[in-house]
């Protein structure tokens, strides 16, 4: 499928799960016919057990619900939570459920990290939070910042079918070569208009990647860049340090307080190369930053699962929903600017790594070894990762005993 630039939609920023959760669960509940659940993280914590009652309620009542797990991020939940939800008829299934060696995961690559739900073909929401209490800002301070949207409106049916065209039997035909997609051109600039963009490891493999390269190089004024894992390649850092450099006012938001070192080690390895070129490095420090958004000047702007990291830029299985609104921009700008007035400090010459042939030498390697990282998997023994359904509980036999004898009117 290709999607086209929609007009007429209603986007809502979400930030943080005490804004996502209360909005998704109130649109499942009210669900007429079909629920869609795409997630990376569901945890069997306060938030993932809220999920769960909302779900089993909706399908008690007749909702259809299909949940897409990822099998590397949520290995976890246990046989009574899953076996509960696919015995009132949700279907469940896991993304890659690779078999634990020697008690590790090895599933560790080619993840399915979108997040996205769609409800009745109305409600859709779209961006990188997941489903456990560490999105809830009372989980203290390793609660993370992030960001969703809520969407209704006409390009709610494009991530429906894109959605239903990912499902097991429902693929597209595969070429035997691989076609190049363009970044779709919004010719009719407007407002209320959005674009759902996905990376994939078939035709669209760098989708959301050129539409960062295209938003760089048609900026203006100002791009501000918030991503929590940022590792990007070559194109990305020289499209900023161009715009840059020609008088736009470029920052970029990156984790001071990551929730995994080697996050803040890979960053300040381009700290000199993008600071000497004009661009405004902020480092956010109240708590790990998780979001992978993004503004340009007054109307572009793009929300969603994707990171600027070799993970998500090259493996993994990501969804954005790119935006066209001088209302949204703003919103999401003001909530930016925000953090880096109130949270952030700013990057300057004594936090750049000082010059010398071994930081040089150093940087160079670890850079070619990240950026190059996606092309060494490619080396292990391939596999094709496969949709894994749960099925549901065999009913005891005292149950179906019960059922029987309910049907003979009750004769033992």
């Amino acid at each position: 499928m290709k999607c086209t630039w929609q007009e007429g939609n209603r986007i809502t920023l979400l930030e943080n799960g005490d804004n996502f959760y209360p909005a998704v669960f109130e649109a499942i509940s009210h669900a007429q016919q079909k629920v869609y659940l795409e997630t990376f993280i569901w945890f069997e914590d306060d938030v993932g057990r809220q999920l769960h009652s909302v779900l089993l309620h909706a399908a008690r009542r007749g909702i259809k619900i299909e949940a897409l797990l990822d099998g590397y991020g949520s290995p976890d939940l246990s046989d009574e939570f899953v076996n509960e939800l696919t015995a009132a008829g949700v279907v469940f299934r896991y993304y890659d459920p690779g078999p634990r060696l020697f008690g590790m995961r090895t599933n560790l690559f080619r993840r399915m990290h979108r997040k996205i739900v769609v409800v009745d073909e109305t409600v859709a929401f779209v961006g990188g939070i997941n489903y456990s209490a560490e999105h809830m800002s009372d989980y203290g301070p390793e609660a993370k910042q992030d960001y969703a949207i809520r969407i209704e409106g006409p390009v709610v049916q494009d991530i429906q079918l894109f959605v239903l065209e990912n499902l097991p039997g429902k693929e597209a035909a595969r070429r035997w070569w691989r076609r190049r997609h363009r970044p779709e051109e919004n010719r009719k600039p407007g407002e209320a208009q959005a674009l759902f963009v996905w990376r994939d490891n078939e035709e669209h493999r760098d989708d959301i990647e050129r539409h960062y390269l295209k938003m760089l190089a048609n900026s203006k004024r100002e791009v501000i860049i918030a991503n929590a894992y940022f590792f990007p390649g070559y194109r990305i850092l020289h499209a900023m340090r161009n715009a840059a450099r020609r008088g736009v006012s470029v920052k970029l938001i990156v984790q001071g307080e990551p929730d995994m070192p080697i996050v803040k080690v890979g960053a300040r390895l381009l700290y000199r190369y993008l600071v000497k070129s004009g661009v405004q490095i902020y480092e956010y420090r109240r708590r790990p930053l998780h979001g992978k958004v993004a503004v340009m000047d007054d109307h572009w702007a793009t929300v969603g699962s994707s990171n600027l990291d070799p993970l998500s830029l090259s493996l993994n299985l990501e969804a954005n929903l790119i935006i066209h609104d001088r209302q949204f921009n703003q919103t999401l700008r003001d909530n930016l600017q925000g953090l880096i007035h109130k949270d952030c400090v700013r990057v300057d010459e004594s936090m750049v790594p000082k010059r010398s042939w071994w930081n040089v030498g150093i940087g160079v390697v670890v850079f070619h070894f990240l950026r190059h990282f996606p092309a060494m998997v490619g080396w292990l023994p391939a596999h094709t990762p496969k949709l894994a359904q749960v099925d549901p509980p065999v009913q005891p036999e005292m149950e179906t005993q019960d059922r029987v004898e309910a049907e003979d009117g009750g004769k033992p």
